[in-house]
């Protein structure tokens, strides 16, 4: 139960997110020992006040979210700005309206500034690639910028855009992906045993809001 529960990143990113539902957040997952906790980041200050420095629940927030097509300049900021705040992991959204009208040089740029941005301050990136969102050929040119430029995660998507994360999904994801390059599945995850069949296709962590039921349901 401590090896799922620290693959686990309890989360909560609703619009109307309040304060008071970041503090229980925060207290679960302390309680349940859970990998970490992702919100918005105007409450990432507040996480890392309520946890502590030597917390090792992870704060995470997200960059860019949820459409992704923000300026490059802005989301570096962002990452900036919540690394400032006290996060320690950023899942950034793909520009996925560069994809489309095939502006690859945008794609490259925005992946590598906010990689830069991350890395310069010692914090992990994840790149949240909307997976249902991208033809197999978009996805396959993803990874292989992925995989050129470094970047260390990938998550399947932001949960907002309609489709959930899948085994298929992932277990797509490995095969494109070198062994270093590690996985976030996201979306729709309530169970065990679709938590189960995530991580058995390759994930290495799995993003949800349904985590301390995910566990207490396993037990």
């Amino acid at each position: 139960m401590h090896h799922l529960a620290q693959r686990i990143e309890h989360t909560i990113l609703k619009p109307n997110t309040t304060l008071a539902e970041v503090r229980t957040l925060c207290g679960q997952a302390v309680e349940h020992g859970l990998g970490g906790v992702c919100l918005p980041p105007l409450y990432v200050r507040d996480a890392r006040r309520i946890l502590g420095e030597e917390n090792p629940v992870k704060v995470v927030t997200v960059i860019g979210f949820p459409m992704g097509y923000n300026a490059i300049a802005a989301k570096s900021e962002e990452i900036k700005r919540a690394i400032d705040d006290g996060a320690d992991e950023l899942d950034a959204v793909l520009n996925v309206a560069a994809i489309k009208s095939e502006q690859w040089n945008v794609v490259h740029n925005d992946i590598d500034s906010m990689l830069r941005a991350a890395q310069m301050r010692g914090r992990t990136l994840k790149l949240i690639v909307e997976y249902g969102l991208l033809t197999t050929a978009e996805l396959e040119r993803v990874c292989t910028l992925v995989v050129e430029l470094g970047v260390p995660f990938v998550k399947t998507g932001s949960g907002y855009h309609g489709h959930p994360a899948t085994s298929d999904m992932v277990a797509h994801l490995r095969r494109l992906l070198p062994d270093a390059v590690r996985i976030k599945a996201a979306g729709g995850i309530r169970d065990p045993g679709h938590t189960e069949t995530l991580l058995n296709a390759g994930a290495e962590r799995i993003g949800s809001s349904s985590g301390v039921d995910i566990l207490l349901s396993k037990k």
